[in-house]
């Protein structure tokens, strides 16, 4: 197959992400990973010729497995990298020393998953499919090691066929609760599932009541945020922050991180923890230095263009979507604000807003992401209406290029453009603002 054939016959499976081809028995049968163990077996087991990083936590995960990486690469280690979800192209999922996976590649590997697909016993989904193929181009390419985001949870993820010697959980909040479970302590029981015995844990969650949980996976070792490692001193710095960080083995100081908000930091504590576990040692700290300095979080308080300002950020539920308020609170001047939201159908619309503080916010510019699970704008407005939102100050859109079209006609030049509530959303508003940015630069 070449890409274009690769690429259709992958958009027909089971997406849990957008939720397209479900039938209602897969949606809500138990969960397994007989699916990806059957499919990685036919593949030769790829997963288990490298050692890997494994990643999990409600928030976080994604930056942190992008600066674990960045840290690996640094040392002088072939790293794979794969996470999810893509913003713009599926390629973004799997990547080789900050490479995403050729078009060529691409094609080659799904080929391959495509040729054993007859010889299992049920489908695969999108998701096991890719998480397949990054495992096996990995083994191609002999990495030396492997960093894994969980897509979501952690026990019955498709990436958990690892048997990973460092597992982290970045924290833990509520989110996916149709499926984690409805709690902070099921939901960090699922994440925890990730931790085989043995392994070291990094947990970046600090709260006691959760503590007995990750002890139960029995790790040899467990290192927990705020006792063994953490944030010594964090500073607003020109597009970024300046930040020193201590780990069992080490203090680093003076550390330039060229991204936006505090969580960050703590993120970047978490990465550097485990790095040091994987490899055995400190890490010099030119390393350190030369790593974080490069580190991109793409749609995750992403600056695209400033007059007015216009940020993109990926936050999905309440506890990122107070990520963002703060780190706009704190590293940005104050100005007038326009929203442009659009959020997932399983979103309480009332609590993003208002984690968002979108009653400060001048103008809100509701929107549909492109994904079969997005909310309805409609319902937004009303959540909105909801929370004592002057509906003269409410606009509805039905594409994500129309709301920001809108967005800008209504925001002055020193007001800020904040582009929120979806990956999904984010990944289209880059599109096309890129389009925009290249279409003005024609033009000129």
């Amino acid at each position: 197959m070449n890409i274009a054939e690769a690429l259709a016959w992958l958009d027909g499976h089971v997406n849990l992400e957008t939720g397209v081809g479900f039938v209602p028995d897969r949606q809500r049968g138990a969960p397994t990973l007989d699916r990806i163990r059957e499919l990685t077996a036919l593949l030769g087991t790829p997963q288990l010729e490298y050692p890997a990083v494994h990643v999990t936590g409600t928030n976080g995960k994604g930056s942190t497995a992008r600066m674990i990486a960045a840290l690996l690469e640094a040392s002088g280690r072939s790293t794979g990298l794969t996470t999810s979800p893509h913003l713009e192209r599926v390629n973004e999922r799997i990547v080789w020393n900050e490479e995403p996976i050729a078009d060529d590649e691409l094609a080659r590997v799904l080929t391959q998953i495509a040729s054993v697909e007859e010889f299992l016993t049920a489908g695969p989904s999108y998701f096991e499919i890719m998480i397949a193929a990054a495992f096996t181009y990995f083994a191609d390419v002999a990495v030396d090691v492997a960093v894994v985001e969980v897509g979501m949870g952690g026990s019955w993820d498709a990436t958990n066929v690892i048997d990973a010697p460092v597992a982290v959980v970045t924290n833990v909040a509520l989110d996916h609760t149709e499926f984690l479970g409805e709690t902070r302590a099921e939901i960090a029981t699922d994440k925890a599932g990730i931790v085989v015995p043995g392994a070291t844990l990094v947990v970046g969650e600090t709260d006691p009541a959760l503590r007995s949980i990750f002890v139960a996976r029995a790790p040899e070792t467990l290192l927990v945020r705020d006792e063994d490692f953490g944030v010594v001193s964090d500073q607003v710095a020109v597009g970024g922050r300046l930040i020193s960080l201590r780990t069992p083995r080490a203090q680093y100081d003076d550390v330039y991180l060229p991204v936006h908000g505090a969580h960050q930091t703590t993120n970047a504590s978490i990465a550097l923890t485990a790095v040091e576990a994987a490899i055995g040692h400190r890490l010099d700290e030119d390393i350190v230095h030369e790593a974080f300095a490069r580190v991109s979080t793409p749609g995750r308080l992403e600056v695209i263009s400033t007059q007015p300002l216009v940020v993109l950020d990926g936050a999905h539920n309440v506890a990122g979507a107070e990520a963002l308020r703060a780190a706009l609170t704190d590293e940005f001047a104050a100005g007038p604000r326009t929203l442009v939201v659009g959020f997932m159908r399983e979103k309480n619309a009332e609590e993003m807003l208002r984690a968002l503080d979108a009653s400060a916010a001048e103008h809100l510019v509701c929107t549909r992401a492109p994904t079969p699970r997005a909310m309805d704008p409609n319902a937004v407005v009303d959540a909105a209406i909801a929370l004592g939102i002057d509906p003269d100050r409410l606009d509805i859109q039905p594409d994500v290029r129309r709301a920001l079209a809108r967005a800008a006609d209504l925001t002055a030049t020193d007001g800020q453009i904040i582009i929120t509530g979806s990956l999904y959303l984010v990944g289209a508003a880059r599109i096309a603002l890129r389009a925009q940015s290249g279409a003005s630069r024609t033009t000129a």
